[in-house]
């Protein structure tokens, strides 16, 4: 059985998939959620952190045991640079509702469309508010399943520096050289899931909004342990 890699982005936090890695964990799974609380911390580049952090969290693990990448919203820009961290193999990676890498050649952290908006955020050190403050009341509401679980999650979002989306990311020749698959809630993420699919990759679609690991994490759990199953 593999270990179960969960990668919350690090405009969120940890508890996004904590309800996901209980129900793999019930499952009989190995599951860790590695913490990029402090991405942000400190300059530029960004994206060694995130690798660190991983590595790390996964330090003392066998360098034979087998691993599911699994990375939500934009943390999946840093699937390919994870894998290269790590000592383990990847036996399969999966993006839940997330930004896919470039086939090959850096990768941008946001879309040139959408960084003037983010530039109007920014205060003027060039920090940005926390993720569920950019958004209008009714649409962050939506995110989540009751109050309880809205404040954990609104309480441990780091604020990140507007530089941390203007970044490229690096992306090593041959990434995706294994099994990799997409987990679709849906708009705007619809576009990505077509374009995994172009790649050949496995696609399944649990319609929801952006954070529905939150709200029904047996649906979630239920659908990587399916695209994880394609890997043996």
């Amino acid at each position: 059985m593999p270990l179960f890699v969960l990668v919350h982005s690090p405009s969120v936090g940890p508890r996004t998939w904590s309800a996901v890695a209980d129900q793999l964990a019930g499952a009989g799974c190995e599951v860790v959620v590695p913490s990029l609380l402090a991405v942000g911390e400190g300059g530029p580049p960004f994206w060694p952190r995130v690798a660190d952090a991983v590595r790390e969290r996964l330090a003392g693990t066998g360098d034979h045991q087998r691993l599911v990448l699994v990375a939500h919203s934009n943390a999946g820009v840093f699937i390919p640079v994870i894998r290269r961290a790590l000592a383990q193999p990847v036996a399969c990676s999966v993006f839940a509702d997330a930004a896919l890498p470039a086939s090959r050649g850096p990768t941008p952290m946001a879309d040139q469309d959408f960084l003037p908006f983010l530039r109007g955020l920014a205060d003027p050190g060039g920090w940005l508010p926390r993720w569920t403050d950019w958004w209008e009341e009714p649409d962050v509401a939506s995110l989540f399943p009751d109050a309880k679980v809205r404040a954990e999650i609104t309480a441990e979002q780091p604020r990140l520096p507007l530089a941390y989306y203007e970044e490229q990311v690096p992306v090593p020749a041959g990434w995706d050289d294994h099994p990799c698959g997409y987990l679709l809630f849906g708009p705007p993420y619809d576009a990505q899931a077509r374009e995994a699919q172009r790649r050949g990759w496995a696609v399944r679609t649990l319609p929801g909004a952006h954070l529905h690991q939150v709200v029904d994490p047996g649906g979630v759990a239920r659908l990587l342990l399916e695209l994880a199953a394609r890997s043996r």
